[in-house]
C-alpha cells in the first residue's frame, strides 16, 4: 500500500486523520483505516494520561481487535483530531468514545511530542502527538472494542514496572513516560 499524499480525501462519512508535512503543517487528510501500514505518513494524533488526586494514572490495555498494538498496555487513551478539530476537543470526544466517560482539567504536558514506532509485522505509527493530562468527571464504562482491560497505578510504580519489563507497554507510552514531569502535574 502506498502512503496517502497530502491531498484532500474524498469519503465524507469516513473517519479522517490530518496529514502533516515534516514541519508539522497540515497538508491534507486520509481515511484512518488506510493510514497505518508500512509507509504510514506523518499525521496528527494526541495522547492523554488520566490522573487522579492520589497521583495514580489510568492505564488501559488495548483491545485485541485494535489495528495497531493490540493487547498492549498504554496510557489512558489516544486518538486523532479530525480535520478542523482542536486537539482538546478531540480529547473530550475520545474519552467518551473509548472510556465511556467525561474528562475535565485537560492540560497539555508535552505539546511537541513526536514519535515513530514499528510493530513486528511492519506496521508503522508516525505521529505528531501532543500529550495531555486530564481528570475523570464520571465513572468509567470502556468500549470493549477499544479497551481490553484497565487499572490504576502510581506513576512511580509504573516507572518501576517499566524498568523491570517494558515489553507489555506501547512504544509511545514508554517514550512519553520518560518525558513526563515526575508528578505529571
Amino acid at each position: 500500500m502506498t502512503a496517502p499524499s497530502c491531498a484532500p480525501a474524498t469519503a465524507a462519512s469516513t473517519e479522517l486523520v490530518v496529514l502533516l508535512t515534516e514541519d508539522g503543517v497540515p497538508c491534507g487528510t486520509a481515511p484512518k483505516a488506510q493510514v497505518h501500514h508500512s509507509a504510514t505518513p506523518l499525521h496528527l494524533a494526541f495522547s492523554c494520561w488520566v490522573l487522579d488526586d492520589s497521583g495514580r494514572t489510568l492505564l488501559t490495555r488495548r483491545a485485541e481487535v485494535k489495528r495497531t498494538w493490540p493487547g498492549v498496555w498504554t496510557n489512558s487513551f489516544c486518538g486523532h483530531p479530525g480535520p478542523g478539530e482542536e486537539p482538546v476537543a478531540a480529547v473530550h470526544r475520545r474519552a467518551a468514545d473509548e472510556l465511556g466517560t467525561l474528562v475535565t482539567a485537560v492540560a497539555p504536558v508535552l505539546p511537541r511530542f513526536r514519535y515513530r514506532a514499528e510493530m513486528a509485522d511492519g506496521t508503522v505509527e508516525n505521529e505528531v502527538c501532543p500529550v495531555f493530562t486530564a481528570s475523570l468527571a464520571a465513572d468509567l464504562a470502556p468500549d470493549p472494542a477499544e479497551v481490553g482491560d484497565w487499572r490504576w497505578v502510581h506513576l512511580d510504580d509504573l516507572r518501576a514496572e517499566v524498568e523491570q519489563d517494558a515489553s507489555p507497554f506501547s512504544p509511545w507510552m514508554l517514550l512519553q513516560l520518560a518525558e513526563l514531569p515526575v508528578a505529571a502535574r
